[in-house]
């Protein structure tokens, strides 16, 4: 059985992330994304400086985003993310939503690889390091 591979932060858009428009920079989210990542593989003991003691950097290679409605200044937003996939990527489902209605914000979803920082090579199945800190089993 697979464990639950997932984490919810709460973060609240700062006075410097608002635009012009009076809304959430979409660049922003992108920092919002990160926050939620990290939050989340430090659950499992394997956030950037694991990662690295480890012999591994995992640099993200693809990121999608939909925006849906816009984030406010001040407006208490939820950050959900589930680890989808381990075996040969790192792949991360996202969703930002209204803290108090639940309302649907941004879906996003990023891919990291595994890269053996000796080497600078690519790695095209994740190391064993990562399923033992998540708690799934190998491929």
């Amino acid at each position: 059985m697979t464990p639950d591979l997932s984490h919810t932060i709460e973060v609240v858009p700062a006075f410097y992330d608002i635009d012009v428009m009076e809304i959430v920079w979409h660049g922003h989210y992108v920092k919002y994304l990160e926050l939620a990542r990290s939050a989340l593989l430090k659950q499992y003991d394997y956030d950037y400086p694991q990662m690295r003691a480890s012999g591994y950097a995992w640099p993200i290679v693809e990121m999608k985003l939909k925006y849906v409605r816009s984030a406010v200044f001040g407006q208490p937003l939820k950050v959900a993310t589930r680890i989808i996939e381990w075996e040969n990527r790192l792949r991360i489902d996202y969703l930002i939503t209204d803290a108090a209605s639940g309302r649907k914000l941004t879906s996003a979803q990023t891919t990291q690889v595994a890269v053996e920082l000796k080497t600078g090579e690519m790695c095209f199945v994740c190391p064993p390091v990562l399923w033992e800190r998540l708690g799934v089993p190998a491929p």
